[in-house]
């Protein structure tokens, strides 16, 4: 049996790498898809989460504002 050459040695590591890769590609594609899913639809959910909240802070402040005014007091208020 005659001896591998080095382009012959580079041909079958580039064949073994790129097969692995393919093979990687193939095995967990699946999974990282539903990962990438599950965290878009988790990341609307918090949107809406804090959507909510912003708009239950501006109507508490509003509120207060308004009882300030009934109350008579004038005066900005420094947060």
């Amino acid at each position: 049996m005659a001896d591998w050459t080095t382009t012959e040695w580079a041909i079958v590591i580039l064949a073994f790498l790129a097969g692995l890769f393919v093979g990687m590609m193939f095995c967990t594609g699946r999974k990282w898809k539903r990962r990438y899913h599950d965290e878009a639809k988790l990341r609307t959910e918090e949107r809406k989460r804090l959507e909510e909240l912003e708009r239950s802070h501006k109507h508490h402040e509003a509120e207060l504002i308004a009882a300030r005014a009934r109350a008579g007091d004038t005066t900005p208020r420094d947060r």
